[in-house]
């Protein structure tokens, strides 16, 4: 059975994309620490980071870091932080999180509620950063 994220490649599932290449797609998390939270994932299907190709893993942080850059110029934060942890849906994937401190990654803290309307908006804020 495919994976939430393959279902969201396939466009099953819609997303607030925030950046998309032939291999690489990044969307806001639904269920943000912070504003801006994205997810960059690879839309082939791997469960685990480490078990990616040699060449996807090489390719995905550069891809990541244009996504975080953009973050960066449209959430107020200290920095974008990164975490690769892979145990809340069977998909590789990367989270990006605008932080000001390490509690901010703290990925059991409660999440943010946005309204699909806000969402599209920072979506859009950042693919045009």
């Amino acid at each position: 059975m495919a994976s939430l994220f393959t279902r969201i490649v396939r466009g099953e599932i819609p997303c607030h994309k925030v950046a998309e290449d032939e291999r690489f797609l990044a969307f806001l998390d639904i269920a943000p620490l912070r504003e801006g939270h994205t997810l960059v994932i690879p839309k082939m299907e791997v469960d685990k980071f480490f078990e990616l190709p040699a060449d996807v893993l090489a390719d995905i942080m550069p891809f990541a870091q244009g996504v975080a850059k953009k973050i960066a110029k449209v959430v107020a934060c200290e920095r974008v932080g990164v975490s690769v942890i892979g145990l809340e849906v069977p998909h590789a994937h990367v989270h990006l999180i605008p932080i000001d401190s390490v509690h901010d990654m703290d990925l059991s803290r409660p999440k943010l509620k946005f309204a699909q309307e806000e969402l599209a908006s920072i979506a859009e804020r950042i693919r045009n950063a």
